[in-house]
């Protein structure tokens, strides 16, 4: 199997992949840029494997006039620059010992103890220079055209050595999962076991995984298994997954947008268990202020804003399992383009500090009643 893909062919990549193979080492193109190209999915990072050392890999730079930096270099990486771009170049590694996220590693020369340690089959496959692919453990081709995810030997083994491999699990069951397939038995039974180690994670590192799985065109069987594992409870106390299969077939065309399946999955420590950011997490609270708005859908919009309102709208259209009005839309962008046509001007000198304050809220409470119908001169009288 070859891949054919301009990127493979681009210039600045085949410069560094040459400069191993001339210096008497294996370069392959390994992981998601391998996997994706097969699935003909968009390609971003293009990981580099060699047998070279790190140090070897500095001084093959340096002789071909490149940019070597020493990124990684502990754990065998080193990062080249090649026409202003970076090729980050990773020695073939084999696991001594493991310890959660951390694991000492000693470097080989065999691709087949660099494949052993990855964590899922259709990760583990590699490509030379020319395109042709390379499927050491001789499952990842197949599984990837089965779009069967699941682990690389005994999943208990692999999770044990990064509890992230949990939540990469469902990350990419979603992703590149088949949906007639179902999910791993195997890999979920491991997930469920071997929940509690979720613990021994940064919040910033499983935001980052929930993040990416909730981006996928549908997240919803996989965080359905993820409640039913108890990994979502573990990650996200009080969240349920009832509403977000329905939410997903309701957003139809519109891209997925994370936060608006966060705010339906619930979960009231979600800002802090996830470790959203500032905007994030004032997005969230929008949504959530927005859906707890019982009014006319324009009312909602006008006061939380347009992308709030439309996010609560399909939530709560999800949740009563219920359709939209066709002109739903519509009456969102015009709630949210309505301007309050009193100043606090218009009320002083006759009002002033918290009299005027109330007076104003109680004149667009009146406004808003009615439809945003009410002019100036109207309210004022």
């Amino acid at each position: 199997m070859r891949i054919e893909a301009d990127w493979i062919r681009a210039p600045h990549l085949q410069r560094v992949m040459a400069m191993l193979e001339a210096g008497g080492h294996r370069a392959l193109l390994v992981g998601g840029c391998v996997r994706n190209a097969l699935i003909g999915a968009g390609v971003s990072d293009m990981d580099i494997a060699t047998d070279a050392h790190p140090e070897r890999v500095i001084a093959l730079a340096q002789a071909a006039g490149l940019k070597p930096v020493p990124t990684g270099i502990e754990h065998g990486t080193v990062t080249v620059i090649a026409d202003h771009v970076p090729h980050e170049i990773t020695t073939f590694r084999r696991d001594i010992e493991t310890h959660g996220r951390h694991a000492t590693v000693a470097f080989s020369d065999r691709i087949e103890e660099d494949a052993a340690r990855r964590d899922f089959t259709m990760n583990a496959l590699y490509a030379r220079a020319d395109g042709i692919v390379l499927d050491p453990l001789g499952q990842g081709l197949a599984d990837l055209g089965r779009r069967h995810l699941r682990f690389v030997g005994d999943p208990e083994t692999r999770i044990r050595e990064d509890y992230l491999r949990i939540l990469r699990f469902f990350r990419f069951t979603a992703w590149y999962g088949a949906p007639d397939l179902g999910i791993d038995a195997e890999g979920l039974a491991a997930c469920a076991a071997n929940s509690a180690g979720l613990e021994t994670l940064s919040r910033e590192r499983i935001g980052a995984e929930m993040r990416k799985l909730l981006a996928a065109p549908d997240p919803a069987p996989a965080v359905a298994a993820m409640q039913v594992t108890g990994v979502l409870a573990q990650i996200l106390p009080g969240a349920d997954v009832r509403t977000l299969a329905p939410l997903v077939h309701l957003e139809g065309d519109l891209p997925p947008e994370p936060l608006r399946r966060l705010a339906a999955l619930g979960g009231v420590e979600a800002p802090e268990r996830l470790r959203l950011s500032v905007k994030e997490a004032r997005a969230l609270a929008a949504i959530r202020a927005a859906l707890a708005d019982d009014g006319p859908d324009a009312a909602t919009a006008y006061r939380y804003g347009l992308s709030p309102a439309r996010d609560a709208a399909l939530i709560r259209a999800a949740s009563l399992a219920q359709p939209l009005p066709e002109d739903w839309q519509n009456r969102l962008e015009y709630g949210a383009t309505r301007v309050f046509p009193v100043k606090p001007a218009d009320l002083m000198p006759a009002l002033s500090g918290p009299a005027l304050g109330q007076r104003l809220r109680e004149l667009e409470a009146r406004w808003i009643a009615s439809g945003f119908t009410l002019t100036r001169d109207e309210l004022l009288r």
